[in-house]
Parts: structure tokens; sequence; C-alpha cells
């Protein structure tokens, strides 16, 4: 759970395993690709999880680990929903757990059971029959438990990004999702926007053609952000100390992989990844006073993180991270297909047949295609907040989909095929950028499935 100052010591064994599995799929690197571990044979009663449905719910009753920042926020977001009740909180901080339990009653609920009692106190949170699905927001490294402590014990977890470190992670997640037949689902809130879903809605309505290369990012510096001593910045700076390579693919890279339709026909494959050399976080490191503990730290990931992600069908994604440099906020967010082009930050359109320059007026095209969820919740959205209302719509959606009896727009397969790239790319940067092999997390069911649609409200 959330810890006062960054991973707990009695979680840092996760970041060697990630290390240990990084190192395993160096081991047979070559021209074709580092080879991944087989798939893990399914248990007697696994299956797959594609289409998952449970019973309509009257009520989503909602615990959470981690109310510090994010989790505060997907509190309000929660709070704000119809027939959602918030049943339990947990944090370390005992304060952050008494400010979300009087949070809710100010909003009518009655007083969630509180958790702060120590690094296994969420599995007491987990046990508890008033909980349909577990809110997970906190450090990278803590994911995971948490995770499989929810569905172990019958709950539905959604759990923040990325939703695991390793690879052994991700196949923890999925086996664990198909033998308990329940949902894990990522808390991808960038498939939320209102351009992006803009975008995937014209996607499957043709208009760019056959989309073939995409491109994404996390690009959110400068440094001077990260060397702050506020407990977020330092566990994350924990993380670029360790590791080098794509720590943070999901925001860019999840709506990406909607449009070209990733376990719905295709998946990602194979994966090269090579980083720039280290400097803006040490420069800025090196300007803090003499005597600051922050001066003795040294740091392994390079300023600019270049990942090239190539598919079964042979289409290839770019995924950058830079959290560092002092380039302007971008997630790149940018498909080209057979009859047009989409780039964001700005938005902007071309389409074959048009004059041989970008559209900036996206009006006319969310008139004639804005996805309907953001035509029907734009208003309740933008007054809720939350980068822009694409975490209500996230929410409201799955909550929706809960209470419904319907299954979830994305999958356990998505959380670990975004979360893997991960790994992926630390072992391919480690090997000189050595092509790796993505595991296929859904052991064949892809080639059967169908895209996500344009889902209505």
């Amino acid at each position: 759970m959330t810890s006062r100052d960054g991973p707990s010591l009695s979680r840092r064994h996760l970041l060697t395993t990630m290390a240990a599995s990084g190192a395993t799929l160096l081991a047979g690197a070559g021209t074709g690709g580092a080879a991944p571990a087989a798939a893990p044979p399914r248990k007697p009663g696994q299956a797959p999880v594609f289409g998952l449905t449970h019973p309509p719910m009257e009520t989503v009753r909602v615990g959470i680990i981690g109310v510090g920042a994010r989790g505060n926020s997907l509190l309000g977001n929660l709070l704000d929903l119809n027939r959602v009740r918030v049943t339990a909180v947990c944090d370390l901080v005992p304060g952050r757990v008494e400010a979300a339990r009087h949070r809710v009653t100010k909003a009518g609920q009655p007083e969630p059971a509180g958790f702060s009692a120590g690094e296994t106190d969420f599995e007491n949170l987990c046990r508890r029959d008033d909980v349909d699905i577990v809110y997970i927001a906190t450090p990278w490294d803590s994911h995971v438990p948490m995770a499989l402590a929810a569905m172990t014990n019958g709950r539905h977890a959604a759990v923040e990004v990325p939703a695991a470190i390793s690879l052994e992670e991700c196949w923890q997640l999925v086996d664990t999702a198909e033998q308990t037949r329940r949902h894990c689902i990522m808390l991808e809130n960038c498939c939320y926007g209102e351009t992006e879903m803009l975008i995937l809605s014209m996607v499957r309505r043709g208009v760019f053609g056959e989309v073939t290369h995409g491109e994404a990012g996390y690009l959110h510096g400068p440094a001077d952000g990260l060397i702050r001593q506020a407990s977020g910045a330092v566990w994350r700076r924990r993380f670029v100390q360790k590791f080098n390579g794509n720590l943070y693919p999901t925001h860019g890279l999840g709506p990406v992989a909607q449009y070209m339709g990733i376990h719905g026909g295709d998946r990602f494959e194979r994966l090269v990844s090579m980083s720039s050399p280290e400097r803006a976080l040490s420069a800025v490191r090196d300007r803090l006073p003499e005597g600051d503990p922050r001066r003795a730290e040294t740091y392994a990931c390079g300023d600019v993180n270049t990942s090239i992600l190539r598919t079964a069908r042979g289409r290839t994604i770019l995924v950058q991270f830079d959290i560092v440099t002092p380039r302007p906020y971008s997630r790149i967010n940018m498909i080209c297909g057979t009859e047009g082009a989409f780039r964001d930050y700005p938005p902007r359109i071309h389409l074959r047949g048009k004059p041989n320059e970008w559209e900036t007026d996206l009006a006319p095209y969310h008139e004639a295609h804005g996805h309907p969820l953001w035509k029907q919740y734009k208003e309740a959205a933008v007054r809720s907040g939350g980068h822009g209302g694409m975490d209500y719509v996230m929410n409201r959606r799955l909550i929706a989909c809960l209470l419904a009896g319907e299954p979830l727009d994305m999958t356990v397969y998505d959380a670990a095929a975004w979360s893997s790239v991960f790994p992926l790319s630390i072992a391919s940067v480690a090997g000189g950028g050595a092509p790796v092999l993505f595991p296929d997390f859904t052991r064949g069911e892809w080639r059967d499935r169908e895209p996500l649609g344009i889902v209505g409200a």
C-alpha cells in the first residue's frame, strides 16, 4: 500500500525478481529475439476470461487501497457516481485513511472501514464481504500482491498503471484472473480521453483505412519535478535509479493498442529498445546544496528511451519514455493508415484527397464521429474533473459494466501485455538493443477475438 517515502523493505524483493526476469530474457538474445518463457499450462478449471461477465449488481461496493494523491482523486470520481458505495479504505498513513473516511461520510455515505495497521493490512480489506471491487492506487511494485489478494478473496481488481513490473508478475495476474474468474482491469485512464475515443471511433469506422503504424509516449519532464522530496517523486525516482528502459509505457501505448485491436486479431510480438545517455536528472542533482543526501544518488535510466514494437500482423508502434528533459508534455498519440493519419499535441488530422496539410479544426470530426460515451457524459466529466474528464468517463464506464453485468472494455491480457514493455525494454537495453519477444498472455486466444468496438453508455 502507499508508503511514506517509497517502496517498503518488505516489497523490495520484487525489484530483484524484475531484474532477474530481464537477465533470463537476455540469455537467449540473438537475431530472432530472446525467447520468452513458454506460457505456463493452465491448471484444471482455469479458462480464458475474454468476455467474462458476472451477474448484474444493484450497487457496486468499492474498497480502495492507497488514498494518497492518485487514490484520493479516484475516490472523488467514485463519490460522484450513483449506485456506488465506498465501503473500505486502506493506506500506510493513518491520516490519509481518516481523511478519506471523512470525505466519504461528507458525501452522504456510511463511514467506510479503515485499514492502516501495517504492510499487510490490505489483506483484511480484501477479505471483507462488503467489497465487490478493489481499487489499487499504490506504488508500482505493490500492485500485483494487492491484485492477487483481491481476486483470491473473490473480489475484482482495478489496478493503477503499470499493472506489473516483471513478466512473472504479468503471468501471476493472468493466471489468477483465469483461475478465480474475476475481472482484473488496469485503470488506463488515457484510453478514455475525449480525443483518444474520437480516434478509436474513426478507426473503427474505417476513416483512416487500414492502420499500419502508431506512435505513443510519456513525455513529462522536466527533471526538477522528479528530484523533489515529495513522497511520489521519491518512490518514482528509485525506479529511475535502478532500471534503464521504458518504465511508464501504458498511458501512450494503451490507446494505440486499442486503435490497432491488440488481442482482437493481433498481438505484440517483439520489441527493441534503446536509451540515450543519462544527463538531465544528474544536472539537476548537481545543483542541489552541499550536504543534501540526494547529491550521492546515481541514475540508471537514460534521459530518453525509445522502444519499437512489432505486432504479429507486422504493424509497428514507437513508444517513448522521457520524464526528465524540458520537452513539453505529450503522449504523442499518432497513427498512420492507408487513408489518413492523426497526430496529437496539438491534435490534427490529414486524410487522403484533402489538401496536403494538417487539419487542426477537429470540431467537424467530433460532430460526425465523436464517441457516444463522451457525447453522453461530457458535461458531467468536465464538472467532475480528473485529467480533463477522462478519469470520470473511465470510472463511470467501469461501474456501468459491473452494474449491468457486461464484459469490461479492457482485460487482464491488456494489463499484462501493455505493462510487459517495462521489463522487456529493460532487457533489450541491457543487451544493446537486442530484440526480445513478447509472451502470448492470451495463449493463442487473440486470433479469434474481435477488437473493442464503439461501446455505448
